[in-house]
């Protein structure tokens, strides 16, 4: 089959026509442009890349148009397309009838937690060998991609032969231009699966103000995907997060498994998954645990990512690896055991002059409070430099501007870069220098990533960490400031 894809340079696209290549069909693709690690690896994959829009590209032999979510209607492509009359699609559509239907979907959505949650069940189920497929939207240290399709065999589940897993992050942003929904009502309940979907909801706290004005429209989202899982299928749900255990018990109809740590306020919901944080070992930094099942101890477990955030992730994996798909709760703790964690996601860069450089995607407040207090956990000695660049269309404005200013609590020094996005009024425009005076005399509003840089090598010293928190490409900052630390005499 002759397929295009229009965007094909994220992350997401990327990975959808690796799959596609994967599968047989004849795949191109158009973009700006095609910078790494992206754009090497789909020309490494087969896949003829077309730098630029023309209508050109698009063919009458084309079978299938996939079109991205950043891809406008007046893109000429997309276009081109709709005049010709080609079968179009957006990715989570594609995802749903070429690679989900006929297989056991596990699906996470929550506004934090997503990726390292897949890639915990992506792993969990690869050891208890059952094949997974998988869709996640970061690279999986455990796997050589961050997508693959699943076991066409079926898998002995209990006492019956089922369809393989695949799990996917099931991103609330819009699926493509036509269908402003979230792309993960795309990944329930697909062709000729079995009714039995396992869905992962890791919190709800209102994010993507670009597309969701107000908290009331985007818990919608969630609500109406609580809904949409089968009476025969699963949510496990973070019971510490108060919006996500209301949505949640007010509307599934399948089972809930709720999980939380002992520790946690879980309001009316008694989980029956629990996990008790026992302290880092001070030495590799792994993070030990013990399960509790209905009250029942369940043993020992331990990671090689730090924090109660990522407990609390591997606790919605257990939950839902476990009651979904059988997964023996032994080889559950093995998986965990050997999970070597996401890139981007307090990812070690490198230790130029016993420094510690740590790349992190977090953004939201929410997840920049608990990635700095897991490396603070994981890093009891030295300063903890946060250096952060708000750049999504949410960080970029003021919706969450006074949760910022606690967010930095567990940092020594504060470092923040401009805005990533100019476009954003002025009158909405997160404010990082008030941020920087709320925060005291150890903040920051740098006027460039070179100022940041500058003040970094000049002030950083042995046993310091850095975290780089950003969910874009931060102006170059990981290679240059590994590069300047590591010049210093």
């Amino acid at each position: 089959m002759r397929v295009h894809l229009i965007g094909v340079a994220g992350t997401g696209m990327g990975q959808l026509a690796k799959l596609l290549r994967d599968a047989g069909h004849d795949v191109s693709g158009s973009d700006v442009s095609f910078d790494p690690p992206m754009g090497p690896a789909l020309e490494a994959a087969g896949i003829r890349c077309l730098p630029g829009w023309s209508a050109d590209n698009i063919g009458k032999d084309l079978e299938l148009v996939v079109v991205g979510n950043a891809i406008r209607k007046d893109n000429v492509e997309a276009v081109r397309a709709l005049e010709l009359e080609l079968p179009r699609t957006s990715m989570s559509g594609a995802l749903r009838e070429r690679f989900l239907a006929g297989k056991r979907p596990l699906v996470v959505a929550g506004t934090h937690g997503k990726t390292t949650t897949s890639a915990m069940c992506a792993w969990i189920l690869e050891t208890a060998g059952l094949e997974p497929g998988f869709f996640i939207g970061g690279l999986p240290k455990n796997f050589d991609a961050g997508a693959r399709a699943a076991s066409s065999k079926r898998k002995i589940v209990g006492t019956s032969a089922k369809a393989a897993p695949f799990v996917v992050e099931g991103d609330e942003y819009d699926a493509v231009y036509w269908e402003k929904k979230p792309k993960f009502f795309d990944y329930v309940a697909p062709p000729d699966s079995p009714p039995d979907d396992v869905v992962i909801i890791t919190s709800v706290e209102h994010d993507h103000i670009d597309i969701y004005p107000s908290a009331e429209v985007y818990e919608r989202q969630f609500a109406e995907l609580s809904a949409k899982v089968p009476e025969g299928g699963l949510i496990a749900c973070d019971a510490r997060d108060p919006r996500a255990r209301a949505i949640v018990s007010a509307h599934a109809r399948s089972r809930t498994a709720f999980y939380a740590l002992d520790s946690d306020d879980t309001g009316e919901v008694t989980p029956t998954w629990l996990g008790a944080m026992v302290p880092p070992d001070p030495e590799t930094g792994i993070q030990p645990f013990d399960l509790y099942l209905g009250g029942s101890y369940g043993g020992r477990f331990a990671l090689k990512v730090p924090g109660a955030h990522n407990v609390r992730n591997a606790l919605g994996a257990l939950a839902a690896c476990a009651e979904g798909f059988g997964v023996d709760i032994e080889k559950a703790r093995q998986a965990l055991a050997t999970f070597a964690g996401v890139r981007r996601r307090q990812d070690l860069l490198g230790t130029p002059g016993g420094i510690a450089v740590y790349d992190d995607f977090a953004h939201h407040p929410t997840a920049v409070d608990e990635t700095l207090r897991a490396l603070r956990s994981r890093h009891p000695n030295g300063r903890l430099w946060a250096v952060f660049e708000p750049r999504s269309a949410t960080a970029c404005r003021n919706i969450h501007q006074d949760e910022y200013q606690t967010a930095f609590r567990a940092a020594d020094r504060v470092l923040f870069a401009p805005l990533g996005r100019t476009n954003i009024p002025e009158a909405e425009r997160l404010d990082v220098a008030h941020i920087a005076r709320a925060i005291g005399d150890s903040a920051m509003a740098a006027a460039s990533v070179d100022a940041i840089i500058e003040t970094i090598t000049r002030e950083a010293r042995a046993g310091d960490v850095v975290a780089l928190l950003s969910n874009g490409a931060f102006g170059g900052i990981h290679a240059r400031l590994l590069r300047e630390l590591g010049a210093r005499t």
